[in-house]
């Protein structure tokens, strides 16, 4: 069942997200309970030869990649899908322009520009021939703009609007910096999630997707509540310290007895 069925049928997904761009790390990632894995170009390490190289450890695993592109590099959404990606996130989706330039680089025509040339993601998808492939992927990958400037709010309804884009993103770190003109960095700002709810209630109406970071997992019920249907969460960083300080403790509280 792909990412976008499951999202369609309603679920709450949870995506990790992966930023050190090595394969073998993203195969340990891969073993955990997530439903896919996002590998993050824009903020992480990776790199086009790590997603190239990292897709088929995560179809191995079943799970669906998403891949975050850097800032305005719609040519790599169409490189991604190449690859194998289900969902590309763009960051900055600031205007219609930088939604329909996602859109066109995401969708083969007559919905985009996408040109033809899938060396990796049809032979790794492994099923059906070239045909249904080109048929069927407009509708199965997904084009995610991230809301996460004033700009963005201000421009969200024509974003939502623009034929191809799939769904949007929140990021509310960078949301919460533009919210208080450069102020703090919070995302769980409490003045700006009455916001935070009505992008998720637009997007709904507009029948796209929605997803947000999660950097605090106690507002995660809070987000899933406003309909946010992916949530984000888990770099590797924060994996392995939440790991290593938990087993630290119970191996403390063992040999300490308390």
């Amino acid at each position: 069942m792909t990412l976008k069925a499951r999202l369609a049928a309603g679920e709450t997904l949870y995506t990790a997200w992966s930023g050190v761009p090595d394969a073998l790390t993203v195969e340990i990632v891969a073993r955990q309970g997530f439903d896919a894995i996002t590998l993050d170009m824009q903020h992480g390490g990776h790199t086009e030869d790590s997603v190239l190289r990292s897709v088929p450890v995560l179809q191995a695993a079943g799970k669906p990649v998403l891949v975050r592109i850097p800032v305005g590099r719609f040519d790599m959404a169409s490189r991604a899908l190449d690859f194998g990606a289900e969902a590309v996130i763009a960051p900055m989706v600031n205007s219609v322009a930088d939604a329909q330039a996602l859109a066109a680089a995401m969708k083969y025509p007559p919905l985009g520009g996408r040109s033809w040339g899938p060396t990796f993601a049809f032979p790794r998808h492994g099923r059906g021939d070239q045909a249904e492939w080109l048929h069927e992927s407009n509708h199965r990958t997904l084009a995610f703009a991230m809301i996460e400037t004033r700009a963005a709010l201000d421009a969200l309804d024509d974003i939502l609007a623009v034929p191809g884009i799939d769904g949007i993103f929140v990021g509310p770190s960078d949301l919460s910096i533009a919210w208080t003109n450069g102020g703090t960095v919070d995302s769980t700002l409490e003045a700006m999630m009455e916001t935070v709810a009505t992008i998720a209630a637009r997007a709904k109406a507009a029948e796209k997707y929605t997803a947000i970071y999660i950097v605090n997992p106690a507002i995660a019920g809070r987000m899933a509540k406003m309909g946010y249907g992916l949530l984000a969460m888990g770099a590797e960083h924060t994996l392995i310290e939440i790991g290593a300080r938990t087993l630290l403790a119970d191996v403390r509280k063992s040999v300490n007895g308390k």
